[in-house]
């Protein structure tokens, strides 16, 4: 269970980065290309398979890869005409699996 909302976790915050930054990867068209060219650039480049996923509302898919070897990480958004736009990159991904502080609890 702990899991899971730490992945909802971690997919809200690139859901809210990918929306912010939606509209400038949509205007430079040079980080994007077909979603199977993108993913199998991050598999054989930099070692990086899916973490999550999730849905926006515009109907965009939102994508985090990461390497567990080298810790590289990756946010992509696709666009339902199946253009994947890289949206963020860094190092040192870690997977987390925190627990919800009690209710009532003001941290």
């Amino acid at each position: 269970m702990t899991d899971k909302l730490a992945k909802l976790g971690m997919l809200s915050a690139g859901i809210l980065l990918g929306a912010a930054t939606l509209v400038e990867a949509q205007q430079t068209m040079r980080h994007c290309a077909p979603r199977d060219t993108v993913v199998e650039r991050l598999a054989t480049k930099y070692g990086e398979t899916r973490q999550s996923m999730g849905l926006g509302s515009n109907n965009a898919v939102m994508e985090v890869f990461a390497s567990p070897d080298s810790g590289s990480w990756t946010i992509t958004v696709t666009m339902t005409n199946g253009v994947t736009c890289l949206v963020a990159s860094g190092q040192a991904f870690e997977e987390l699996a925190e627990a919800l502080p009690p209710k009532g609890d003001d941290a």
